[in-house]
């Protein structure tokens, strides 16, 4: 017999009796307030530097991920506690399908938005089959050495942006250096929970130090406030039209299947921290995520996916209550209908951005490392082994398949080559040693583990 909270489609959030604070537990509405504003800084580091690395406008996208929350909250119920941000699944296949080259606006945004829904449009798909057949069938397709190896390609596969981001000149390359370290030593050495916002905190360092250097000392182009001064404190986002064209959807396809790994990562993450298991909201989690990521490409944000960000300042808090998202994402709106905080944003120098997307975009491919420890992938299978080592070139590689008038990516052509090795890929009983060790006269355990970087 069902509880009578269990039984209505939102939760009836009882007061927190202290300790561990669940997702349908709440805490008085000013502690709700402070937590969710914490929330939002959380988040706002990557939020942000995702659609500036693909030419979107920051308002428009902050804005679309407090909308995409909402939606999110609504479509599960108010049962799983997350917040969606920026994904840098999009990063790669927008600048492959625009032409974008790295800076200023994106001319051909609307062409990105049309992926963006297709790729949404597919989530949530997905979403609607398990919640009709549940998800099993999703961890046959896509098991830890799959999703681990896409993750790592996506990180991977962008390393050259984030390069390219800091080599301008020796200026650029220190400050852009400087960044990374001031980001690193947040991460490591800050207190308490400023320690889960190294993005933002990097940042703001090493954007303080190119005003020293560059505006005070004249050793760099100097920030323009010009336009910060000039922009209104309350308008509507820039608004941009999708454009649908097939072999957009077709790269932009991969980056669904990548979304269903992070949420699904992220969900039975937050179920083993509350000790209760939030698998049963796994189809109305995709489903609400597929549906925020159309709704953002309509008008000119960029896709969105829960954020690891979030889920680890809910471990630090061990404040789970789905109602401080509610307040994080109207949060986000306004601040999304703020000209004068987008044109803040716009004067970050570029060596600041490229720094902090060094970081994390060696975290998004370490980050399918730690999927691999974390699930004990065995790589001394050979299913296994091949299945993550031509994937990872692949990616890495940036190769590009093309088929007749459509062509994929290399983050696209990593992703299903991956689920296509592991299928194919049948060994017999007993045959799973690292490569046939027996035929090729390599005994693996006298290679040093930093033999492969």
């Amino acid at each position: 017999m069902p509880s009578p909270a269990r039984a209505s489609f939102f939760p009836r959030w009882t007061p927190a009796a202290g300790g561990v604070i669940g997702p349908e537990e709440r805490l008085p509405w000013g502690q709700t307030l402070v937590v969710g504003v914490q929330h939002v800084f959380a988040m706002f580091g990557a939020t942000v530097l995702v659609p500036i690395l693909m030419g979107f406008d920051p308002n428009t996208s902050v804005f679309f991920s407090g909308i995409g929350t909402l939606l999110f909250f609504v479509v599960v119920g108010g049962r799983v506690p997350s917040y969606l941000g920026s994904s840098f699944a999009f990063v790669a296949v927008a600048a492959t399908a625009t032409g974008y080259a790295g800076k200023g606006p994106n001319p051909n945004i609307g062409v990105a938005l049309g992926g963006i829904i297709a790729a949404g449009a597919l989530y949530a798909l997905i979403g609607l089959i398990v919640m009709a057949t549940g998800y099993r069938w999703m961890e046959r397709l896509m098991p830890p050495v799959v999703t681990g190896a896409v993750v790592a390609v996506i990180g991977l596969n962008l390393a050259p942006v984030a390069v390219r981001g800091i080599s301008g000149s020796g200026f650029d390359t220190a400050i852009g250096l400087a960044t990374v370290l001031a980001t690193c030593a947040v991460a490591v050495y800050a207190p308490g929970l400023l320690r889960r916002v190294p993005i933002l905190l990097g940042g703001v360092l090493g954007y303080l130090l190119y005003l020293v250097l560059a505006n005070g000392m004249g050793l760099g182009p100097a920030v323009n406030f010009a336009p910060l001064r000039e922009a209104a404190w309350v308008g509507l986002p820039n608004f941009s039209r999708p454009v649908f064209r097939w072999d957009v959807a077709l790269l932009f396809a991969p980056a669904a299947l990548v979304l269903v790994a992070e949420n699904l990562g992220h969900v039975k993450a937050v179920g083993a921290m509350t000790g209760e298991s939030l698998d049963r909201y796994l189809g109305r989690a995709f489903l609400g995520d597929g549906l925020a990521c159309m709704v953002a490409g309509a008008g000119g944000g960029t896709g969105v996916t829960t954020y690891a960000e979030n889920i680890g300042v809910m471990a630090v808090t061990r404040i789970y209550s789905t109602l401080i998202f509610v307040v994080a994402a109207v949060a986000a709106v306004i601040m999304g209908l703020s000209p004068k905080f987008g044109a803040l944003v716009g004067t970050i120098p570029g060596p600041v951005l490229g720094g902090l997307s060094l970081v994390l975009f060696g975290l998004i491919a370490v980050t399918g490392a730690r999927i691999w420890v974390q699930s004990r992938v065995d790589f001394s299978n050979n299913r296994n082994l091949v299945t993550a080592s031509v994937t990872l070139i692949i990616g890495t590689g940036d190769l590009v398949l093309k088929l007749g008038g459509f062509s994929i990516g290399g983050i696209g052509t990593a992703t299903f080559g991956a689920i296509i090795i592991y299928q194919l890929l049948r060994e017999p009983a007993g045959r799973h040693d690292a490569l046939a060790v027996a035929d090729s006269g390599v005994d693996l355990a006298t290679v040093p583990s930093t033999a492969v970087h």
